[in-house]
């Protein structure tokens, strides 16, 4: 009895417990944790030394996180920060996309946190400050992400301590590298974390093999190593690591592989574009049933594609562009239905049919240029509907534009280019495709027109229209109805007239109507195009003036070519310091000039020529991996640049790289008066030729600090002096010549010089050495010029200041290409479309 009392009582007890707590819970929430407060203050004190920047981010949907952080609330309710739910301690931080500019400082408060668990700070803008070694001390950290944020120097060896790191991500996406990672520290890295799951080290210059020690990290499921400048032989075993999911190698020239034999592997997706891989590719990559984006364009891959590669249905993107692919691809991909980006372009394929491509009626994407085709583009691409990008460059196809096309409503990228296509079209029918961006139609048979009557539409969404050699004979009026309309090429055709309303295009960005019949004068609004980067009205038969407003009225401006006309009068005198010129060609008119500025004066202005480091000038090109896959320019151009004169003549071929090269070439022209030493201050050049001249005075001592100097040609004028010993230490110099001047005294011995022939020096009555087989027993030791160069004003003499931009006859190109924006403006580099293809590809579809 006494016991059934007890148990009763004991389950009023429980009862009233329950609905104790129960109605504590609901009618009084839950007491937030509380942050400690020396974690708060950490917090705020770091939040001081920023400031809010809507530039410091690019994701658009980024906002301040930091606005909401204030003394008087919770820390662990901030925007951005997490506590742990038992200890209160500040262990997540989240400020990606968050605005902040500033300093990173090497003793930042952020380092007390040392219970953090995450830290993301990326997307941000910490104005190349260096990343502090105390992050070591983070020793708690499982994710670290200092992506996109604009750290530089030198990554500390102290991220090694991390070792129960997670995520590692210190990627950039950029033309220059800002950081770089010893071999050593990447080896610590991977000894002592072990658990890496994500390791993304894209645009971290390397520049060493990678350790066989990767192999290590059996957890690894992503590896990105985008442009890390790597070299040596990739290990294979990495292609076996049992998680691994992506991997992403791309835009390492130097690094050396082959595709190995696979077994199964979770592997989705492989990116090796732009490396040195090479090989065929292995029948056993059909067993990647994981595998949703191949991209190995522009490699050195040959031989067939493998049939197997058509077991693989969930495949998404293949890209096997640039390579030595032969025979028929279509057993291997006719089948994979559900494919949404396809390139096969540029290789050495051999299809009977293309017709196949049709039934692939999920494609966006599509690139066969180059295979050849050899009829009418086929009808069953009319299937295509969901085309955003449709490139058939140089693919021999015949016949007119279908009508069909216009119905491929989603089209963003079409080019057409260097095909047989013929017949009249009416331009105006582009209109139709709302979602255009970029038309190439240039390099056909074809007789383009606009309408009778314009539609006055203005939801056109064209930004580059190149229409080179359509038989144009007006400048199409369509092209009025397009209000983001950037790059605008006419070249080749036969106008004679610009119209008015061109120059209210406020938005073109390159303008390109070389090789026409113009004529009459450039009117002054020309100079309304504020935006203008390239202008280039060549080979035409325009007269009268320059304008005088055509130097200076745009900030932007960098490549302006007026040669081969019948220009007259005075040359501008706005070509001064602190424009953006790069390439000036006024060759081959009836300019006059008079002197009006001091050469170290335009030298100043040659802002692009003064780095030592050349491949900052390179254009780069990139596509993201992303879930959709990458976009790809799939026209590998090539270049050729020919640098000659009576004295020289040197053939640069297949330059992919062209942007990298500057030259100053202005031989056989009537330059007078000394070579002026601040001219050794144009560290990138690559090509000087001064030859065929009226030069006058010593070699400058200063020409030895072009340390990228490539060619030299000074030949054919009145040198006096000696040859400056300097000369001698430029590591890559390649071509000399100095005959046909005055010069006297020994030719230096050593480095490359020893290499250069007589007629190098021949012609100099003075000059004696090994090279000459003519000795001297007692003229001393070489000098290092006759005439110390000294700080002295030197001037161009009058023919320089002039001839410097182009007056005469001879070739004039003063050139710096850089990340010009539209880079197609040389005679020796006809075939640009694959830059411009992807500078738009990259801004329609935002892979970047």
């Amino acid at each position: 009895m006494v016991f059934v009392r007890s148990l009763a009582l004991l389950l009023k007890f429980l009862f009233l417990y329950s609905l104790f707590t129960f109605t504590f819970t609901t009618c009084f929430p839950q007491i937030q944790p509380k942050c400690h407060q020396y974690e708060s203050h950490a917090l705020l004190q770091f939040k001081e030394g920023f400031v809010i920047n809507n530039l410091a981010s690019d994701d658009l949907l980024g906002y301040p996180k930091t606005s909401s952080w204030n003394s008087s609330t919770d820390c662990c309710s901030w925007d951005g920060i997490k506590c742990h739910e038992h200890t209160d301690h500040v262990i997540h931080i989240d400020l990606s996309s968050s605005q902040l500019y500033g300093t990173m400082d090497a003793n930042s408060s952020l380092f007390r946190l040392v219970h953090l668990r995450v830290l993301d700070l990326s997307d941000n803008d910490f104005n190349y400050s260096q990343i502090p070694s105390k992050i070591g001390e983070l020793s708690q950290l499982k994710h670290l992400n200092l992506s996109l944020s604009f750290f530089s120097g030198e990554i500390p060896p102290q991220v090694s301590q991390l070792s129960k790191l997670l995520s590692l991500d210190l990627g950039f996406r950029a033309t220059d590298n800002l950081l770089q990672l010893k071999l050593s520290s990447l080896k610590s890295i991977i000894q002592n974390s072990t658990k890496l799951e994500t390791l993304h080290l894209s645009h971290v210059t390397i520049s060493s093999t990678l350790p066989d020690t990767l192999t290590n990290l059996t957890s690894l499921k992503a590896l990105s190593l985008y442009n890390s400048e790597l070299y040596g032989e990739f290990p294979v075993g990495v292609f076996h690591l049992p998680n691994l999911e992506l991997l992403d190698l791309r835009y390492n020239p130097n690094l050396n592989g082959s595709l190995p034999e696979f077994q199964s592997s979770s592997l989705t997706r492989l990116a090796l574009d732009h490396t040195g891989f090479s090989g065929a590719l292995p029948v056993s990559i059909g067993k990647l049933n994981s595998l949703v984006i191949l991209s190995i364009p522009e490699c050195h891959f040959f031989g067939n594609i493998p049939t197997s590669l058509g077991n693989l249905t969930q495949l998404r993107g293949i890209y096997l562009d640039n390579n030595k692919f032969r025979g028929d691809p279509s057993a291997s991909l006719a089948n994979i239905t559900q494919l949404s980006m396809l390139s096969v372009a540029w290789n050495e394929f051999t299809i009977e049919t293309i017709s196949w491509v049709g039934k692939l009626s999920s494609l966006t994407s599509l690139d066969i240029s180059s295979v050849n085709i050899g009829s009418d583009i086929p009808l069953s691409f009319a299937n295509l509907t969901q085309l955003e990008l449709l490139g058939a460059t140089n693919s021999n196809i015949k016949g007119e534009i279908p009508s069909w096309i216009m119905n491929l409503a989603n089209l963003a990228y079409l080019s057409l280019r260097s095909n047989f296509l013929h017949g009249k079209l009416e331009l105006d029918t582009f209109l139709n495709l709302k979602k255009l961006v970029f038309l190439d139609l240039s390099f056909n048979k074809l007789s383009l027109y606009s309408g009778k009557s314009s539609s006055h539409r203005t939801d056109s969404q064209i930004r580059v229209l190149q229409l080179a050699s359509c038989n144009l004979v007006e400048i199409p009026t369509f092209i009025r109805d397009m209000p983001d309309l950037e790059f605008l090429m006419l070249s080749n055709n036969n106008m004679t007239l610009l119209p008015n309303w061109l120059w209210k295009k406020a938005s073109l960005i390159s303008l390109l109507v070389s090789h026409n019949s113009l004529t009459g004068e450039i009117p002054p609004s020309i100079c309304n195009l504020k935006s203008l980067v390239t202008l280039d009205l060549s080979i035409n038969n325009l007269s009268g003036n320059i304008p005088s407003c055509l130097g200076n009225f745009s900030q932007s401006l960098e490549n302006i070519m007026l040669k081969g006309n019948k220009l007259s009068g005075l040359i501008p005198q706005t070509y001064m310091i602190g424009s953006s010129l790069q390439m000036i060609d006024f060759n081959n008119n009836n300019l006059q000039g008079e002197r009006f500025t001091r050469v170290e004066e335009m030298i100043q202005g040659w802002k692009t020529m003064k780095t030592t480091n050349t491949s900052q000038l390179q254009y780069e090109s990139y596509s993201t991996l992303n879930s959709a896959g990458p976009i790809h320019t799939t026209q590998n151009m090539f270049y050729t640049f020919t640098m000659s004169n009576k004295g020289f003549a040197r053939v640069y071929e297949k330059l992919q790289n062209f942007y990298s090269l500057i030259a100053i070439d202005i031989s056989s022209n009537k330059i007078s008066g000394e070579i002026p030493h601040v001219i050794g201050e144009l560290k990138g050049l690559v090509l000087l030729n001064l030859s065929n001249n009226h030069l006058i005075g010593s070699i400058p001592s200063s020409l030895g600090n072009l340390s990228n100097l490539e060619a030299l040609d000074l030949s054919l004028n009145s040198l006096s002096g000696k040859i400056p010993q300097q000369l001698a230490e430029i590591t890559f110099l390649e071509y000399l010549n100095v005959s046909f001047n005055n010069l006297t005294g020994p030719i230096p011995q050593n480095n490359q010089f020893s290499t250069f022939k007589d007629d190098s020096f021949e012609g100099n009555q003075g000059l004696y050495g090994d090279q000459l087989l003519k000795k001297c027993i007692d003229h001393g030791g070489p000098s290092t010029s006759d005439v110390d160069d000294d700080d002295s004003e030197s001037f161009f003499e009058l023919d320089w200041t002039v001839l410097l931009i182009g007056y005469g006859g001879g070739l004039v190109a003063g050139f710096a290409l850089g990340n010009t924006y539209f880079p197609q403006v040389f005679e020796w580099c006809r075939d640009y479309l694959g830059v411009s293809f992807t500078l738009f590809l990259n801004k329609i579809f935002k892979r970047h």
